[in-house]
């Protein structure tokens, strides 16, 4: 029988994987689970978390896949807005859940889910509808909540079919999973394997770390493609793990997520010149990818990349203030129409109404992205930057406020603030926090840092810091903050440190 997912000695084959997530599946039913339940997944990246998702989707249940890395404090703000019946959980989530508020007692281990369920041979007879939301995908909020994204089964399956023709799947594909499974990349990987039969390598989380580790993970695995945050392809050209005409087998690499600076995609390129190269562009609200670009030609040393034309199915409109289209080569806000566009935000109508809106060609609804764009004298659409306080990060969208939200939580910080300022490492956008303690109050990076480590996830926690005595103000008495980015890329050398760091507090 075929393998249908690895991760190093474990592996499930295709028949593995239908008896384990058919288990699965009797066993929520018999906790009561119906159609249209929340269940959260609590479960590190492995081949029994790939098959507790289609559990979960086989009982008529929404998935909501959560982070076993992220602080307990964010955690229940996901459960109480998204109210799951119970959590599937292992070891570690298990460890976890025992922090969250009234699941400590309201968690199933997937071990005893399956051998529960496996009693009965009855068939799995599933009742959901395309248009029924499959998954629960929670992004970072500018007010401190995380917000989530309703994703259906239909928004999925149609990007999974163009996708899937476009890139020319067969089942002797080897596809990569690097992303997590809280990640909306990570669809693609596992529906996009499953639908033509092929294997998925889950890339173990701890390589992110090593770029030498995920090389070698290409090459052992014999991946036929590569799909990541642009942040992984960095980290790798950056200590230049990547030989000439390495990974024999690859024939695709894709990003999505943030921009891919041209330098790395030369460095990718020059040595794998066999490989085909694709740009995706898409945020969680209209299912994985709207856009695509694939390169011809090895691009110059500082060309942009375009995130190109819509897929199938998508449309993609740059509006004036007043949803009015913009010429050709004019900036413009960036909306996206078609059939991956997410029905909106759970259990929170205002939102839903102010990113969701009619399409001004009366032709259904469009999302307003909050990226800057334009079309380029080649006819293809050019990403240009955040029009607001969103950023990306390491592949991660990242609401400023959020974590700003956080630091308004700490007494002995009079005032502060964050912006993030662009960078030619692997992270994408820098984090940059700049902030006032109170007078007297002893505050380090260190203290800072854990406590913020309380509420937020790793990857929101900022890479440079600034102390200030007070923060500059402009002349409507607000927070500076173009000035703060100024200060931050002018003066990294004396008054900015990474990480642990002391930082040196100047007067503005």
């Amino acid at each position: 029988m075929a393998r249908a997912v690895v991760l190093g000695n474990e592996e499930f084959t295709y028949a593995d994987l239908d008896q384990w997530s058919n288990s699965l599946a009797r066993a929520l039913q018999s906790r009561g689970c119906r159609r249209g339940d929340r269940v959260g997944l609590l479960l590190s990246k492995a081949p029994l978390a790939i098959a507790g998702i289609l559990g979960i989707l086989k009982a008529d249940c929404i998935c909501v896949p959560l982070d076993v890395e992220s602080p307990a404090s964010r955690l229940n703000k996901i459960l109480d807005n998204s109210e799951p019946r119970l959590l599937l959980v292992d070891a570690s989530g298990r460890k976890v859940s025992r922090e969250l508020r009234s699941f400590s007692t309201n968690a199933l281990e997937i071990d005893a889910a399956a051998t529960e369920g496996a009693n009965t041979c009855d068939p799995v007879v599933s009742k959901n509808s395309p248009e029924d939301v499959a998954y629960l995908l929670y992004t970072s909020g500018s007010t401190g909540e995380p917000k989530g994204v309703c994703v259906t089964h239909s928004s999925v399956a149609h990007f999974i079919e163009w996708a899937t023709e476009y890139f020319e799947f067969t089942s002797n594909d080897r596809i990569s999973g690097h992303p997590p499974l809280h990640f909306d990349l990570s669809l693609f990987d596992i529906f996009g394997t499953f639908s033509r039969g092929a294997e998925l390598h889950l890339v173990p989380p701890s390589l992110n770390l090593s770029a030498a580790g995920m090389t070698q993970f290409i090459r052992s695995t014999n991946l036929t493609q590569w799909f990541s945050v642009p942040s992984a392809l960095n980290y790798m050209a950056k200590f230049d793990t990547v030989r000439q005409k390495d990974f024999p087998a690859l024939k695709r690499v894709l990003w999505c997520g943030e921009v891919l600076p041209a330098a790395t995609l030369r460095y990718w390129m020059e040595r794998l010149p066999g490989v085909q190269f694709t740009n995706l562009y898409g945020p969680t609200e209209a299912a994985i990818a709207s856009s695509y670009y694939t390169l011809p030609s090895i691009p110059e040393p500082n060309e942009s990349i375009p995130i190109g034309r819509p897929c199938e199915g998508e449309s993609l409109f740059i509006l004036d203030d007043t949803l009015r289209p913009v010429s050709a080569g004019t900036l413009g806000q960036l909306y996206i129409g078609g059939v991956g566009l997410s029905p909106g935000y759970w259990k929170d109508e205002q939102k839903t109404r102010a990113s969701f809106l009619d399409s001004p060609d009366g032709k259904g609804r469009i999302y307003k992205t909050g990226d800057l764009a334009k079309v380029g004298m080649d006819g293809l659409i050019y990403f240009a930057g955040r029009a607001d306080t969103q950023i990306k990060s390491r592949g991660y969208r990242i609401e400023l406020g959020e974590i700003e939200a956080a630091l308004n939580g700490i007494e002995d910080l009079k005032e502060s603030a964050v912006v993030a300022i662009p960078t030619s490492e692997f992270e994408g956008s820098l984090i940059c926090c700049a902030f006032a303690p109170v007078k007297g109050a002893h505050v380090t990076i260190i203290t800072l840092r854990e406590a913020l480590r309380r509420t937020l996830p790793h990857y929101m926690l900022p890479g440079r810091w600034l102390s200030l005595d007070r923060l500059p103000k402009n002349t409507n008495g607000k927070i500076d903050r173009p000035l703060l980015k100024e200060l931050f890329r002018s003066n990294a050398d004396n008054t900015t440190q990474r990480c642990f760091s002391e930082v040196q507090s100047i007067e503005v």
